[in-house]
């Protein structure tokens, strides 16, 4: 099996390094299942969707990355239009990617999206300490941490066992609700979702006009 050593009885996997990290544009079909297994999130429900890239290594698909605009008018801290801001909405890699993998990825999309999406100016992205996280690997990118968002309010889905920002439930797609929001607010309207207090996000933004982000 490729990448991987046997030493007897134990198995030891090879760690990736981040240079041969392959990081393309794609279309969101080919690494929402991937994401769907991976990202903590378990899902991109409720994702717009502006640009996305797979990370590949050796033609395996090893980490993924989602650019969308924001969800609500937050874009106005930020820009003075709403296309010149995008958040990076899921960055996920498998734990074989080596140290500064995250790094090496996001500083390859930037790059990119410099080129080749002129009109992007800054890129948004909140850490979520819900779930363990405090912006490490932004910082570590170079991107500015400006504030933290105000706690907010959730819902916690006994049949899925997820929690969802109470936005979820207001979330349109073309004018119409997809179908996870449609049994989403079934439930709501049912009393089957739990309302908890969800902690406030830490923001972190890239300048793509500075060279060093900040």
């Amino acid at each position: 099996m490729q990448g991987v050593m046997d030493f007897g009885s134990a198995v030891i996997t090879e760690e990736i390094k981040a240079s041969t990290l392959i990081v393309e544009p794609c279309y969101v079909d080919a690494v929402a299942a991937f994401i769907e297994i991976h990202h903590y999130s378990g899902s991109i429900d409720g994702v717009k969707v502006s640009q996305c890239f797979r990370v590949s290594h050796k033609g395996e698909t090893v980490g993924a990355v989602l650019f969308g605009q924001l969800s609500t008018t937050a874009w106005k801290k930020f820009a003075d239009t709403e296309l010149a801001v995008l958040e990076l909405r899921r960055l996920v890699l498998l734990d074989r990617a080596g140290k500064n993998s995250e790094s090496f990825v996001i500083g390859s999309c930037l790059r990119w999206i410099k080129k080749y999406l002129s009109h992007v100016k800054v890129i948004v992205s909140y850490a979520d300490p819900e779930h363990g996280h405090d912006g490490t690997i932004y910082k570590a990118s170079n991107f500015k941490l400006v504030g933290v968002t105000p706690k907010d309010k959730g819902f916690f889905d006994p049949e899925s066992g997820k929690t969802y920002h109470s936005r979820a439930l207001r979330t349109k797609y073309k004018g119409e609700y997809k179908p996870f929001v449609q049994k989403l607010r079934k439930q709501f309207d049912e009393g089957n979702l739990i309302p908890r207090t969800l902690e406030g996000k830490y923001c972190y933004i890239y300048n793509l006009a500075n060279k060093k982000g900040c």
